[in-house]
């Protein structure tokens, strides 16, 4: 893979970042109905400075992360998340790993993508970042939750207390209850963090496969 020095050091920080926020309570914003994940703001952050490589990377860490996460300290729907999981006669399987690190590789890769096109529209910094934010979050819901009904409808409702018939309403709720407070949130931090970053950062930075 080619790289440079500043390149392999935003990586380090940014990987050093999502670990902190994967373990601790900065990794969530509490809002007045809901606490906001934060854990994919570095992996849209690698996105952009890093390439589509640089943020597959991030986002393949965030989710080895997940799935240490859920099997460590498993919940009622970590099953979803890992393959070492068993709740209520539910066992996690191959699908649980895709569920938990597909979306989060796809993450930095349409980051990376959405930030490119805006720039090739000549959209200002600040707008283009924020844009970015939204799509790096979004995917992280629409992808999770959509795989989750995918690949674990049943026994997923069962787990929450949904009907089966009513699943799919109750993962659109999600995708509005949660998924649109922590896009604005994700644009606002992209924007600020990327602001300041970017004098730090100069160059193409992108990581590539030989």
């Amino acid at each position: 893979m080619k790289t440079n020095t500043k390149a392999l050091t935003l990586l380090g920080v940014l990987l050093a970042v999502e670990i902190l926020l994967s373990y601790t309570p900065l990794g969530f914003i509490p809002l007045p109905f809901m606490n906001a994940t934060t854990t994919h703001i570095p992996v849209i952050i690698g996105g952009v400075f890093l390439g589509p490589v640089g943020g597959g990377i991030l986002g393949l860490a965030f989710g080895l992360l997940s799935i240490l996460r859920a099997t460590m300290a498993p919940t009622l729907t970590s099953f979803v998340f890992s393959p070492f999981v068993s709740i209520g006669g539910v066992d996690g399987n191959f699908w649980s790993v895709v569920i938990a690190i597909v979306p989060r590789i796809l993450i930095g890769v349409l980051s990376y993508y959405a930030y490119a096109l805006c720039k090739k529209y000549k959209v200002k910094d600040m707008l283009a970042y924020a844009v970015t934010g939204i799509v790096g979050s979004l995917t992280n819901t629409i992808f999770v939750m959509g795989l989750i009904y995918v690949c674990f409808g049943e026994p997923y409702a069962a787990a929450v207390g949904v009907e089966a018939a009513a699943l799919f309403g109750f993962i659109m709720g999600i995708v509005g209850m949660n998924g649109v407070p922590e896009a604005i949130i994700a644009a606002i931090i992209v924007s600020m963090l990327c602001k300041i970053l970017k004098p730090l950062f100069k160059g193409d930075l992108r990581l590539r496969f030989r």
